[in-house]
This record gives C-alpha cells, sequence and structure tokens, in this order.
C-alpha cells in the first residue's frame, strides 16, 4: 500500500515580506492561505501560506520571509533547487507575458517533453509553471488578479533535486518512498508519487557536481524543504518505520504545525523532506473557514510572546 499520495505543500527560506506576499498573491494569483509566524527558534519570522482559496490539498506555497543581516542562503548542490506549479496546457505564452509584465524575467522551456515557464523568486529561487496534460484538478482562479480557468495555477507540480550523486537518492525515492521512474535525460531522472491519475507530484533529479553545497540552514534564498502527504498518523508512523528499517534513523519525531503534523528528515540528496498529514480542522483551527489567510495568529504556546513577536515582524502590507 502506497503510504504517501503526493505534495501537502512546499516550504522556502525567502528575503522580504512585501516582495514575496506580492510575488505569489498578485504575480502568481494565489490567494494567502494563513499568516502566522516561524514556530522553531526565537527569532520573530512570518511563516506565509499561499494556494487554493480554500487551502486545498498539494496547492500550497509556504514560505518563511527572512530577511535578517548578513543571513543569506547559498544555492549549490545536493540541495532542493526549484519549485513547480502546474498549468493548463497552452497557458505558457500567457505566463511569460504576464510575469514579464510584473517585472519578473519569465522564458520557456522544456524537459521530459513538457513545456515550462521559467522564472525567479525575487530572492533568487527558481520556479517553473509546468503544462501538464495530465492534471485534473481546477484551475486556482482569481477573478481580482485577472486568471482565468484557461490558465491559471492548478497547485503543486513538484521539486527539482540537484545532488552530486544521483544513486543513493534513487535508491531512497524507489525504495524507502515508494516512488516510481518515469523518465531519465541527460541530466538526471523524473520520479512520480504512482498514482493511477496521470503524472502529477514529481520529483526531478538533476545531477550537479560543479556547484558548491548548498546551505541546509534557515537562510534567505533556498528552499527549505518538500512535504509529503502521508493522509494520516498512521501512514506517517509506518513510513518513518519503513525509513528507519533502511538506516534513515534521522527521522524526527511528529512535530505539532497546529494545522498538520509533520515528521522531517535529510533525504540522501541533501533535501530536506516532511510527511506531514492535515489534522481534522486544517486552516480553520484558529480562523474562520471562510476568512482564512485574513489575519495574523499564533499558535498558543506563543501567547506570552505574542506582542513581542509582532514588534519584530517586518512591516508589510497585506
Amino acid at each position: 500500500m502506497a503510504l504517501v499520495s503526493g505534495y501537502h505543500h512546499l516550504t522556502m527560506s525567502t528575503h522580504g515580506v512585501q516582495e514575496d506576499y506580492d510575488f505569489y498573491t498578485k504575480a502568481l494569483g494565489l490567494y494567502s492561505v494563513k499568516r502566522t509566524v516561524l514556530f522553531d527558534g526565537v527569532l520573530p519570522v512570518y511563516h506565509l501560506y499561499y494556494g487554493s482559496k480554500h487551502g486545498d490539498a498539494s496547492t500550497i506555497i509556504t514560505t518563511f520571509p527572512f530577511k535578517k543581516p548578513g543571513i543569506f542562503g547559498r544555492r549549490g548542490t545536493n540541495q532542493t533547487r526549484t519549485i513547480m506549479q502546474a498549468i493548463p496546457v497552452g497557458a505558457a505564452d500567457y505566463w511569460v507575458d504576464r510575469l514579464n509584465k510584473h517585472g519578473i524575467l519569465a522564458a520557456k522551456g522544456e524537459r521530459f517533453g513538457l513545456t515550462r515557464v521559467m522564472f525567479a523568486h525575487p530572492c533568487g529561487i527558481p520556479h517553473e509553471l509546468v503544462e501538464n496534460p495530465d492534471d485534473p484538478r481546477k484551475p486556482i482562479v482569481n477573478e481580482a488578479q485577472g486568471t482565468t480557468a484557461q490558465v491559471a495555477i492548478k497547485g503543486i507540480y513538484g521539486g527539482a533535486v540537484a545532488v552530486m550523486d544521483a544513486a543513493p537518492m534513487e535508491e531512497f525515492l524507489d525504495i524507502g518512498m515508494q516512488f516510481r521512474r518515469e523518465g531519465t535525460d541527460a541530466n538526471g531522472s523524473m520520479w512520480i508519487v504512482p498514482q493511477n491519475d496521470g503524472l502529477r507530484s514529481v520529483i526531478e533529479i538533476i545531477t550537479d557536481r560543479d556547484s558548491p553545497q548548498g546551505t541546509w540552514t534557515l537562510a534567505g534564498g533556498t528552499v527549505h524543504h518538500l512535504a509529503f502527504n502521508t493522509g494520516n498518523e498512521d501512514n506517517q508512523i509506518a513510513l518513518k518505520a519503513r525509513l528507519e528499517g533502511m538506516g534513515y534513523t534521522d527521522v524526527s519525531e511528529q512535530k505539532d504545525r497546529m494545522y498538520f503534523k509533520s515528521m522531517y528528515m535529510r533525504s540522501p540528496g541533501g533535501a530536506m523532506f516532511e510527511l506531514a498529514w492535515t489534522v481534522p480542522e486544517g486552516w480553520a483551527k484558529d480562523e474562520p473557514a471562510d476568512a482564512i489567510g485574513r489575519s495574523l495568529v499564533f499558535p498558543p504556546w506563543f501567547a506570552d510572546r505574542q506582542a513581542e513577536m509582532e514588534a519584530g515582524l517586518e512591516p508589510a502590507e497585506f
């Protein structure tokens, strides 16, 4: 039985709050799903969630806008490199034009036979919009931002991971995560969560022996982790046991993320993976279900620090 059903979310350490919010909501037409703070450590840092209007599974992109003096990540190998979202077939030209009008340099490309729009977040993290003919999800139409069902983003397509040595990473994806190899090219390979509805939930492996080691610390300009959906706690625990039985004993204990429960680990290629499942209340745990993402919320364990943290957060207009 498959223990992973697809992606849960993708998370990055970005830079400025305002540029991050405008990039995802105005340029890409996603909705604000949750505004809270980084649950780990002591620094006051936003944790922003974007996706479909109701925060549907496999649509969520999250960011830590980590604008701190002298702290910036290094993109390189042994690290997740690219964030990818799915768009309807034929929408690439629209997005090239739209992004360039927003001042975001964008161009068309192709890998594994799929047309892509390639561009970057203002902090430099590579992004792609991939024309995926096998994606049955409804587009995330945002009339306020001018997107339509013919062109709007559908949700997560996947992530690209750069590695020095592909073999250990591919063994991990195959035997550990139970993903399926779907393609190979001169630069690496494509793996998917094996579902019955076509090419979705993709990881692309890129062999890169020339770039320096990418940073794994929480610092702007880098992808922090790829989160996969186990659907429930039983699957999460079973996958942890499976990976530990293979020798991957650094899978963390379960962490409470308010809206979901998570475990983390370093994959053999260096990219951090998260195993997550959504709690029954979901995004409505601390906001009305029809008004998620409209206010700044804090977990109960930060109640005594809320005023201090709010004062330390970077100002922004949401």
